[in-house]
């Protein structure tokens, strides 16, 4: 069955950095795209990156330059680094993954970023 799992949320102060870790059962390759999401609160979930099985990465603007997305085929994991935090990324963030037709999330993990 795959399954995807996120850890490496927290509490972290403006300008600092996460990292998120997300666990796949199986190889990250059998994906053809992996990313992130995330959902703040009141609002509706949001593209944050993604990579594709070749290695191409795309991010939203809102993150461009300060977060970056990775994959440990050794680990199965898929990362996101995240620095330069803003309050304005507070949110739960959710791993995503495709496999031709099918579609699967993890269950997230929170991040807040405040003094």
């Amino acid at each position: 069955q795959v399954q995807l799992v996120e850890s490496g949320g927290g509490l972290v102060r403006p300008g600092g950095s996460l990292r998120l870790s997300c666990a796949a059962s199986g190889s990250i390759f059998n994906f053809d795209t992996m990313g992130w999401y995330r959902q703040a609160p009141g609002k509706e979930r949001e593209y944050v990156a993604s990579t594709t099985k070749g290695g191409i990465t795309q991010y939203d603007e809102s993150v461009k330059g300060r977060f970056t997305i990775s994959r440990d085929a050794a680990k199965n994991t898929m990362y996101l680094q995240m620095n330069s935090l803003k309050p304005e990324d507070t949110a739960t963030y959710f791993c995503h993954g495709r496999i031709r037709v099918s579609l699967y999330w993890g269950q997230g993990t929170r991040v807040t970023v405040s003094s």
